[in-house]
């Protein structure tokens, strides 16, 4: 997977309450290591959020507070195609899911439930086939507080 393929990577954080979401520079081929190393940079009272949407075929939330990331992939079968979902799979200690096993999220989907967004919300969501990973993810800043600075971070990288 390249950067081509990278629909867009956006870090978002608050900061005496107030969000600010930037876009993420990322170099090459993105790895997972190198987008928890990315988060880190950034503060926030409650952690920092990476939202990355690949390819309008799946998205990843990650979390990282203080040196603990936490890690929710949309889509499990994702993992067969894309080395970056490979990895998301392999450090949640899941197997590689069969090519005809079901469209299933992997990992935490607690990992908003303290800011907004409850894990059944946020499961609920990403069952709705009719929408695509950014339509996800927006609806994910919106219940957050965070939709129009996440929208213009979009529209700076498009």
């Amino acid at each position: 997977m390249t950067t081509t393929e990278l629909d867009f990577a956006v870090a978002a954080y608050a900061e005496d309450g107030v969000w600010t979401v930037t876009p993420l520079v990322l170099r090459g081929e993105p790895d997972l290591s190198e987008l928890v190393s990315a988060l880190r940079r950034y503060p926030g009272e409650s952690g920092v959020i990476g939202m990355i949407s690949i390819d309008e075929d799946f998205f990843i939330v990650l979390r990282v507070i203080g040196g603990r990331a936490r890690l929710l992939m949309s889509d499990v079968t994702a993992a067969t195609e894309w080395p970056l979902a490979k990895q998301v799979l392999d450090e949640l200690d899941i197997p590689l899911a069969d090519d005809d096993e079901e469209q299933v999220p992997a990992g935490d989907l607690g990992i908003i439930a303290d800011l907004g967004m409850s894990a059944m919300d946020l499961g609920a969501l990403i069952d709705d086939v009719d929408l695509y990973p950014e339509e996800m993810l927006e609806e994910i800043a919106d219940a957050l507080g965070f939709g129009n600075q996440f929208h213009e971070a979009i529209e700076a990288i498009g």
